[in-house]
């Protein structure tokens, strides 16, 4: 197991980290007066290098805890780690689900293929409908973000949050259509993420293979929450830190990951101490209350993911707090009803599988009326395409 884990952590080390540590390395050489010399290496990088790296960890690690045992079958092993729909951008899938898949027989039915249509179809509209149009908007205020209001910049903020969510689920959504048209089950990756309630409830709702992943390959064998309150604070830290590091080689990831962990830390302590305050709260008031906050935290945690670097994020979140915020934004009022009546969908549909998940509806004449038109608005709204976020990690 030691092997393997150099092994793979080495060779993403290498491609993904080698220049970063380098040049921190320097610089802070630098801040003690004595500057040194460094070459940096331009490596191409391996496309989706993250996800078959942790799916293969996931294998060593399973097999040395005994949870499975070895595989025979070379085929069926390098065809797990290379499985075409979700090799790019996830979802990380594990050997004790996908492996076993490859070596029983796939029977193709058509509750699977309608199934697997829908969410290949509701993947392509959060993609091509909602993050695409978004993501002209959070490119031309993010590269001149000193030229806009705080109201505008929180806009803009929003607008990214919509954009990497429709980008990378709607990924997801096509990744697992596909595969389950072809008779695989690959695990469930968004669940109505920003219908969440709270921090915690969003990290179990949010990239679930990743969050999954790291905490039970990370965040347990740490010792989890059966800890002291320090080392449980100090656990929570260190997923967070590893899994901003894990998105990029740059120092917005990992803060964008701290500042998750300290939030999670905080929300924590806060239901701890307001449990039986909010024991008969189960309104709906105080379930959009939670998902208010939740959401507007999430939304200012993403500029420091979308920004250049950390002077432009700590530019950007301070330009939102100013007596500007409480101005009217500009424009793109046409995108923010789209994604209002977006989450009012989401919201109806926050009991069911996925967005297209419509099976429960009896009239063949309605369901068959949402799939068209849900094609006809992702040809005819269809942004300008632009390439998924998730591809560079």
């Amino acid at each position: 197991m030691g092997l393997s884990l150099f092994a793979n952590l080495g060779i993403l080390f290498v491609f993904k980290y080698f220049n970063f540590f380098i040049e921190t390395f320097a610089e802070a050489f630098l801040l003690f007066g004595a500057p040194i010399s460094y070459s940096s290496v331009q490596w191409i990088l391996p496309v989706g290098i993250s996800f078959y790296t942790f799916q293969t960890l996931s294998y060593t690690i399973d097999v040395y805890r005994k949870r499975m045992e070895p595989t025979d079958d070379i085929i069926s092993f390098f065809a797990f780690v290379s499985f075409f729909p979700q090799l790019v951008a996830g979802p990380i899938e594990r050997a004790t689900n996908l492996l076993p898949q490859f070596q029983k027989k796939r029977v193709f039915t058509y509750s699977r293929g309608i199934d697997g249509l829908q969410l290949i179809l509701g993947g392509l509209f959060k993609k091509m409908v909602i993050a695409d149009n978004c993501a002209l908007i959070v490119n031309k205020i993010f590269d001149n973000y000193t030229d806009y209001s705080g109201s505008t910049l929180f806009c803009g903020a929003i607008f990214f949050g919509f954009q990497i969510y429709g980008d990378f689920s709607g990924y997801s959504d096509i990744a697992i259509g596909t595969a389950r048209l072809l008779g695989f089950d690959l695990r469930k990756n968004f669940n109505f993420p920003y219908l969440s309630i709270n921090l915690v409830d969003f990290w179990r709702r949010w990239h679930i293979s990743l969050s999954t992943w790291f905490r039970d390959y990370v965040y347990i064998p740490l010792g989890g929450n059966q800890v002291s309150t320090m080392r449980l604070i100090v656990n929570i830290l260190i997923v967070f830190f590893v899994s901003g590091l894990w998105h990029g080689a740059n120092i917005t990831f990992v803060l964008w990951g701290l500042i998750h962990g300290v939030a999670l830390i905080c929300t924590i302590f806060i239901q701890k101490g307001t449990t039986s305050f909010f024991k008969n709260k189960k309104s709906i008031f105080w379930e959009l209350l939670g998902i208010g906050i939740t959401f507007c935290l999430v939304t200012l945690a993403w500029v420091f993911f979308r920004a250049e670097d950390s002077v432009q994020a700590y530019g950007y979140v301070s330009r939102i707090f100013s007596v500007t915020l409480f101005s009217l934004p500009e424009g793109h009022k046409g995108v923010l009803l789209l994604l209002l009546g977006y989450m009012t969908v989401e919201w109806l549909q926050r009991h069911r599988e996925h967005l297209l998940d419509i099976t429960y509806i009896h009239s063949k004449f309605i369901r068959y009326t949402i799939y068209y038109l849900t094609v006809f608005i992702v040809f005819y709204y269809a942004g300008d395409l632009q390439t998924f976020i998730y591809f560079q990690f």
